[in-house]
C-alpha cells in the first residue's frame, strides 16, 4: 500500500463506496482531503460530524458525504473500498464468511483486504503461506530481512520492494482511477 500511494500519478481523494444506498465504513483518503476533513474551512465537514453523530453507523456515510459535497473534491472518488467481500444476496445486509473455496476469487479481485474471516480458518493458512510466504508463527517476509534463517534479523527497514501482490494491487487501482477519471460521476 505505501509504494502504492507514494508513487500515484493519479489524483484520487478518497477509495470508499458512496452509493447512496450504502456506505462502507473502510476508506483510503488522501492526505489533502483529511486535512480539509479536519481544518473544514468552509465549516462543512464540522457541520455533517455534528449532524452524524445522532447515527448508529456514521462511518458508513460521515466521509462519503463530505467527499462527495465538496467540489473540489467530489470528482476524486473512486467508489470502490478495495475489499472483497462476498454478500448474501439480497440485500447485501451482512458479508458470507469466506473460506478456502473462496481463495481463487479473492486472488483474483487484486483487492488489499477481504472480510469475513472465522478465527483459525483454513483460508488464512493459505493466504499466509501462498501470497505472502510467511510461515506459521513467523513475520511476513520482506526485503527488509535478513539472517540465518531468512528474517531472523531485522535489516534495512526503509527496503521495500513491492511483491505480486503488490502488481495486482496497482493494476487494481490503475483501472478503477482510469474509470473514475472517464466517468467523473462517482459520487451519483
Amino acid at each position: 500500500m505505501y509504494n502504492l500511494f507514494c508513487f500515484m500519478k493519479f489524483a484520487v481523494n478518497c477509495f470508499c463506496t458512496s452509493s447512496s444506498l450504502a456506505g462502507s465504513a473502510w476508506t483510503v483518503l488522501s492526505h489533502s482531503f483529511v486535512e480539509y476533513c479536519v481544518w473544514g474551512w468552509d465549516n462543512l465537514p464540522r457541520t455533517l460530524l455534528m449532524y452524524y453523530t445522532n447515527f448508529l453507523s456514521s462511518p458508513e456515510g460521515y466521509f462519503q458525504t463530505v467527499v462527495c459535497n465538496a467540489p473540489e473534491f467530489a470528482k476524486t472518488v473512486v467508489n470502490h473500498d478495495l475489499h472483497y467481500i462476498s454478500w448474501d444476496n439480497p440485500p447485501k445486509q451482512h458479508p458470507h464468511v469466506l473460506t478456502l473455496n473462496d481463495s481463487d476469487g479473492m486472488v483474483q479481485s487484486s483487492a488489499a483486504f477481504a472480510r469475513k474471516f472465522n478465527q483459525d480458518n483454513p483460508v488464512l493458512d493459505k493466504i499466509d503461506k501462498e501470497l505472502l510466504g510467511r510461515e506459521k508463527g513467523s513475520f511476513t517476509p520482506g526485503a527488509w530481512c535478513s539472517g540465518e534463517p531468512k528474517c531472523s534479523e531485522v535489516g534495512d527497514m526503509n527496503k521495500i520492494i513491492p511483491g505480486p501482490g503488490a502488481q495486482r494491487l496497482r493494476q487494481l487501482v490503475a483501472k478503477l482511477s482510469a474509470k473514475a477519471t472517464l466517468r467523473r460521476d462517482q459520487c451519483k
